[in-house]
């Protein structure tokens, strides 16, 4: 028992030395906020690379960017129209003319992080938008769109609107590099006062063999994001489908034995979202709560909601939503002079499933709200991370990098590579981990605190100083899933 405690303690400080190599780091960039309003395409171009930049530099190594906020585009689609978050009106091509998610993958695989197209399956119009284009589905087809709220939503009982998500969905993977599909919230609309679904009929018509219409109505979404997720791997089997559900399952008062101790909103009886049945099916492949509450929040404590999906959703890589605005805001319940960040992140560390973070939102984080992305960058995120492994879609990792070598060009001196040779898709390498380690270091490459360089290039610039100094560098490669390659080495003078 004794040298079993030990051998725990010592492992312990190895992770706490070496930091976690493994975790998912992402940041949600939006345009429904209105932050593109108004820009040209160089200035929301600009706008975005300062923002990719500085997340970088924090340690992100994921974006999730929304690309169809109300069944339109931030890409070019032959299916829906132009997004008016784009250029103001929709159905109006950008002037001069660019793809936002063709070049955001382009710039997040530059640098090393995976890019992941962000849908909102359901919703075809917010409530601020007065017009749509002559080709939006609202439009064609306004019998399968029900009015909410000021919104319009695709009616989710509707074979042909879940055949419509997953072509469309189906168009982005095909011809996109994308990393991801996320989904976030929105499934059924959240409820308002005085508002009722107008869908009684259509369920009083076809029952399915369900006795209420809630049950009916989970089975609709249930089947859904069976058939999206289906639809994603059957065209690349390499790509992620994830999901964003609000942070409260069920309350205990509605279910004793699975419920949380909250007072909320629920997933599973407001929203019609089940989502621990997708978790547990394997229908999503992460699910990423949002957790956007303090801890000590009356209704929905972040402490207990933590917990609450730590012990319940462990069947498929489990990210936390946090709230950026919300964790700087409120003080530390044991330290008052601090905010509740490195509470958040204590919670994390003790958790058992939880293998990453996705922050609400990427602005505030470039932005350095409340010192947010300093902390990111000079502590908790100082080491680089590649994302958590997925087995269940890849457990075979590639053939390590051919050539490395240094060379000296015109441009300074230059580690070169080549890719390793694949036959299959599995064994296709996305991008390369560049490790240092010093004359006389240890080579082991389970220590993060060695990773200078994720990148999609072949080659990395070497820092030389006359040679005065020996180091051995360590290149390995990742497949698309994030599988990593034995490592090659080299050593040089530098």
């Amino acid at each position: 028992m004794r040298k079993t405690l030990f051998l725990l303690f010592l492992l312990l400080q190895v992770m706490l030395s070496y930091g976690q190599k493994r975790e998912f780091r992402g940041a949600w960039i939006q345009c429904v906020n209105g932050q593109f309003n108004g820009l040209t395409p160089d200035e929301m171009r600009s706008t975005l690379t300062k923002q990719l930049d500085v997340l970088h530099a924090d340690g992100v190594n994921a974006i999730i960017f929304q690309v169809r906020a109300e069944c339109d585009a931030l890409y070019a689609s032959k299916y829906e129209p132009w997004s008016r978050f784009l250029t103001g009106v929709q159905g109006k091509a950008p002037n001069p003319y660019w793809d936002p998610l063709q070049w955001m993958i382009e710039q997040c695989h530059k640098r090393g992080m995976e890019l992941h197209a962000w849908i909102n399956p359901y919703r075809a119009k917010t409530k601020t938008t007065t017009a749509l284009a002559s080709n939006h589905i609202a439009i064609t087809h306004p019998e399968r769109v029900f009015t909410y709220d000021g919104q319009y939503i695709l009616n989710p009982a509707l074979k042909e609107n879940r055949d419509y998500i997953c072509k469309i969905v189906d168009d982005i993977v095909s011809r996109y590099d994308v990393d991801g599909i996320h989904m976030d919230d929105y499934f059924y609309p959240y409820p308002a006062p005085g508002q009722i679904i107008p869908d009684q009929q259509l369920y009083a018509n076809n029952p399915g063999g369900f006795r209420t219409i809630g049950d009916w109505r989970r089975d609709k979404v249930n089947v859904f994001v069976k058939q999206l997720c289906e639809t994603i791997h059957q065209r690349k089997p390499w790509v992620k489908f994830g999901v964003s559900p609000f942070g409260i399952y069920r309350n205990k008062k509605s279910d004793p034995m699975n419920g949380s101790e909250t007072n909320g909103l629920q997933n599973y009886d407001d929203l019609y979202a089940d989502v621990l049945l997708w978790v547990n099916n394997g229908w999503v492949d992460y699910c990423v709560p949002q957790l956007y509450w303090q801890i000590g929040h009356p209704a929905a404590d972040y402490a207990t909601l933590i917990r609450w999906w730590d012990k319940h959703a462990a069947n498929r890589p489990l990210f936390i939503g946090e709230d950026v605005e919300r964790t700087v805001k409120y003080p530390s319940q044991t330290n008052p002079n601090s905010n509740q960040m490195p509470d958040k992140h204590a919670l994390h560390e003790q958790m058992h499933h939880v293998d990453g973070t996705v922050l609400w939102y990427a602005k505030l984080v470039a932005d350095n709200y409340g010192n947010y992305g300093n902390v990111l960058r000079n502590a908790y995120w100082r080491n680089s991370a590649l994302p958590p492994s997925m087995p269940f879609l890849d457990d075979k990792s590639p053939k390590k990098p051919r050539k490395v070598k240094p060379v000296w060009t015109s441009d300074g001196y230059i580690l070169f590579w080549s890719a390793p040779k694949a036959k299959k898709w599995g064994d296709k390498t996305s991008r390369y981990v560049v490790y240092r380690f010093g004359k006389d270091e240890k080579v082991n490459i389970e220590d993060a605190s060695h990773i200078i360089a994720i990148t999609g290039d072949t080659m990395y610039r070497l820092p030389y100083n006359h040679g005065k100094e020996k180091f051995t560098y360590v290149v390995t490669a990742l497949d698309r899933v994030g599988n990593e390659s034995k490592g090659k080495k080299v050593k040089i003078k530098l």
